[in-house]
């Protein structure tokens, strides 16, 4: 169950929550998240006549950064193929329907005890459009967990769409091997270094257009920095089509970043070993492991190469483990309670 924060709400239901129930009733995928209900405690003089809300999903055994955390969950490599390949199908069906998560992180990667891997918190996501001609979107560009932040989120661009997602996509899959986050700034300056010394430097000449992004001239970019991508990740990695898709994911420039469709026709998941099932591994792991329950994590040899802060942020899990309270009653109405028909705004495109 996740818990709908309202301690600083004075005017109702919050926004941010009506967007993430509407897309997450919009959303109907084997690798995303299920919304089962709403439910709701009794508003009692205890609680000062005011209501808890809760979102309650299907049960989800494990979150990626919970496993790769744990050193005796080990991962083959036909086994990080079909974590990635279930990642980039939920990705492929959210942007087909027009959605952003917004927020790609290991600690957003639920997987099953059965080995089903599902999208999850979609406390940030959004509806898309495509820009019109001479109109361009104007998004908020404080999304998205600052290590997994894509460059053009970080240089202020506020008229972006899927490849931000695809940005977190491809450091969760370099996560994979590394088993902690590769790029660990502790604050938006440091990240865009951490990503020029992986990526090479933001320049016109690989990422036209760049220049024109409002924090492009604000911020103290590294010159000179060449592309090591597969130089830097191919001693975890090891496979030749793992590195390559890699790169085409973590590419500076958001117009020539793989989308999910392409990434799934890549070789890297049509070459032996195949995806394979993740059922047998799991089994082999009774306890449930999410982030907020492990230990912090210990600095890996590929951090070397970078300034490292303390823990990863806890993920949405972690401000409410479990329910506690009176029982929750179900809104039996369903949402019609809380969509009311002369809402003059759609939580989706706020």
């Amino acid at each position: 169950m996740k818990k709908v924060l309202m301690d600083n709400e004075k005017e109702g239901f919050p926004i941010t929550a009506l967007r993430e129930i509407k897309i997450l009733q919009l959303l109907k995928h084997e690798n995303v998240v299920n919304l089962i209900e709403i439910c709701r405690t009794k508003a009692t003089l205890h609680n000062k006549y005011r209501s808890t809300f809760y979102l309650v999903f299907d049960f989800c055994e494990h979150d990626l950064a919970g496993l790769l955390s744990n050193v005796n969950v080990k991962f083959s490599l036909g086994e990080i193929k079909k974590v990635m390949q279930q990642l980039l199908n939920g990705l492929y069906y959210i942007h087909s329907n027009k959605i952003l998560h917004r927020d790609m992180k290991a600690a957003n990667v639920l997987i099953t005890k059965n080995g089903i891997l599902k999208l999850a918190d979609f406390g940030l996501a959004r509806a898309f459009s495509v820009a019109k001609s001479g109109q361009a979107n104007k998004y908020t560009n404080r999304v998205v967990t600052l290590w997994y932040r894509p460059p053009e989120l970080l240089l202020g661009d506020r008229n972006y769409g899927p490849p931000v997602d695809m940005w977190g996509a491809g450091c969760i899959m370099a996560e994979m091997w590394t088993r902690s986050p590769i790029m660990q700034g502790p604050t938006e300056q440091q990240q865009l270094i951490l990503i020029s010394q992986l990526c090479g430097s933001c320049t016109p000449d690989v990422w036209p257009g760049v220049e024109s992004l409002d924090l492009y001239t604000k911020m103290e970019l590294p010159k000179g920095q060449k592309r090591k991508v597969k130089e830097r990740l191919k001693p975890y990695v090891k496979d030749p089509y793992g590195c390559d898709l890699l790169d085409k994911l973590l590419q500076l420039d958001p117009a020539k970043r793989f989308d999910a469709d392409t990434a799934l026709n890549h070789d890297f998941f049509w070459t032996d070993p195949m995806p394979c099932d993740l059922a047998n591994m799991l089994a082999q792991h009774t306890q449930s492991m999410f982030e907020y329950l492990a230990p912090p994590r210990r600095p890996g040899h590929l951090r070397h190469h970078h300034h490292v802060p303390g823990a990863q942020p806890k993920p949405a899990q972690a401000q409410d483990s479990g329910y506690q309270g009176p029982s929750p009653s179900v809104l039996s109405k369903g949402l019609e309670l809380i969509f009311d028909n002369n809402d003059t705004e759609d939580p989706l495109t706020l």
